[in-house]
C-alpha cells in the first residue's frame, strides 16, 4: 500500500549500541558464550560503557529487540572471517604454506594464540639466541614477562657485562606501555616462528635411544659398541637416553623401587628379575636393587617364586624386563617418579 509504514515498537526509540548492549545482557542471562574479545577494543569498551550506563527495559521492547537481531540474522547472505588472521584460519590447507607464512609475518596474525604464552614456554635455547641479538629494552620487557626462575636462568647464560645492562633496564619497565609489550611479544613470537621446520619432533638422540630401549639386548649392544667407534659424542648422548632393566640402579631412586614395580604383575616381575639374576653382572645387581628396596615380605615372595623357576628363556625374559621398564616409564610419563640422569645418580 503507497505510503504504509511498519510499524512502531518499543525498540524504534533505542540507538544501535543500547540494541547490541540489551542483546549481550539478554545472551549472557541465557548462559550463552559470547566471544566479546574479538571485537577491536573500541568497541568492547563502547558496549562496556553503554552496559553500564542502563538501567532496566521491559519485558515488551526486550522482545522488539531480540525479534529484530533475529530478522537481522536471518537476512544474512555470508559473513566473511574479520581480517587477515581470520582469512587464513579459512583458507588453511588451501593456500600454499609459504603463502599464508608470508601473510602471517607481514600482517603480524596472532595465529598462533597470545605470543607472550608462546614466548614463556618456549625452551631457553630457542630464547637465548634473541636474548643476545635484541635490545636491552626489548631483552629487559622479555624478562619481566617471564616466570623468574626461567628470566634468572636466561640472565645467568649471559655474558656478565650485558646481564646487567639487561637488569639496570628492568628498572625503566614501568613506563612502558601495554601497547610496546603487546608488540614486543609480537615480535618475540615471529622471531620464533621464524625457526625452521623440522620433519621430527624428537632430537636424534631420543629417536636412538627410543629404539634401542626396545631392542633385544644383542642388538643394542652391537650399535652402541658401533656408534663408539665412529661418534664417540654422539655415543655418550645415546647412553644417557638409553633406559633399560640394567640402569635402574643408577636411573631409579631406591625410595621410589615400591611405587615403580606396581603396574606390574607379580609373576611378570619374577620372571624379570629370575632373567636378569640368571644373567650376572650389572643385570644380576639390578635385580638385586630391586628386590633389595622391596618390603621384607614381598621381597622373599618374590625370591621364593624366583627359586622354583627354571631356565627362563631369553625372550621371556627380555619380555618380562620390558614389561618393568614400561610400567617405570609409565610412572615417569605421569609424574608419579623422576628418573635420574646418570651423572646425578651418585649424590642419592
Amino acid at each position: 500500500m503507497p505510503g504504509h509504514r511498519p510499524a512502531r515498537t518499543g525498540a524504534d526509540h533505542l540507538t544501535r549500541q543500547q540494541k547490541a548492549a540489551i542483546i549481550v545482557r539478554f545472551l549472557l542471562n541465557e548462559g550463552a558464550e559470547v566471544p566479546l574479545t574479538d571485537l577491536p577494543e573500541p568497541l568492547q569498551a563502547r558496549l562496556t560503557t553503554q552496559m553500564g550506563s542502563m538501567r532496566y527495559v521491559d519485558r515488551s521492547t526486550l522482545a522488539d529487540v531480540v525479534a529484530e537481531f533475529a530478522h537481522e540474522i536471518e537476512a544474512m547472505g555470508l559473513v566473511f572471517p574479520r581480517g587477515v588472521s581470520g582469512a587464513l584460519s579459512a583458507l588453511d590447507g588451501r593456500i600454499s604454506p609459504q603463502t599464508a607464512a608470508r601473510l602471517r609475518k607481514e600482517a603480524g596474525v596472532r595465529q598462533f594464540g597470545d605470543p607472550w604464552s608462546q614466548v614463556c614456554k618456549a625452551e631457553p635455547e630457542q630464547l637465548l639466541p634473541i636474548l643476545e641479538t635484541e635490545s636491552t629494552q626489548v631483552a629487559a620487557v622479555m624478562l619481566s614477562k617471564l616466570e623468574v626462575v626461567r628470566a634468572a636462568d636466561l640472565l645467568g647464560r649471559l655474558p656478565g657485562r650485558a646481564a646487567r645492562q639487561i637488569a639496570l633496564e628492568m628498572s625503566r619497565t614501568e613506563s612502558v606501555t601495554p601497547d610496546a609489550v603487546d608488540r614486543i611479544g609480537l615480535s618475540l613470537a615471529a622471531q620464533l616462528h621464524d625457526l625452521p621446520e623440522t620433519a621430527f619432533a624428537d632430537g636424534p638422540v631420543e629417536r636412538v635411544g627410543a629404539i634401542l630401549n626396545f631392542s633385544p639386548a644383542i642388538t643394542r649392544d652391537d650399535v652402541l659398541v658401533g656408534l663408539d667407534e665412529t661418534d664417540e659424542e654422539f655415543a655418550k648422548l645415546v647412553r644417557r637416553a638409553i633406559f633399560t632393566f640394567t640402569n635402574i640402579p643408577e636411573r631409579l631412586k631406591a625410595l621410589d623401587i615400591p611405587k615403580a614395580i606396581r603396574e606390574v604383575d607379580q609373576s611378570v616381575l619374577a620372571t624379570a628379575l629370575k632373567a636378569a639374576s640368571d644373567a650376572g653382572d650389572d643385570m644380576a645387581a639390578a635385580s638385586e636393587f630391586v628386590l633389595s628396596n622391596l618390603s621384607t615380605r614381598m621381597a622373599d615372595g618374590l625370591r621364593e617364586e624366583m627359586s622354583e623357576m627354571g631356565q627362563i628363556k631369553t625372550q621371556d625374559g627380555e619380555e618380562a624386563m620390558t614389561a618393568v621398564i614400561n610400567g617405570i616409564r609409565t610412572l615417569e610419563a605421569s609424574g608419579d617418579i623422576t628418573l635420574l640422569i646418570p651423572e646425578e645418580s651418585g649424590d642419592e
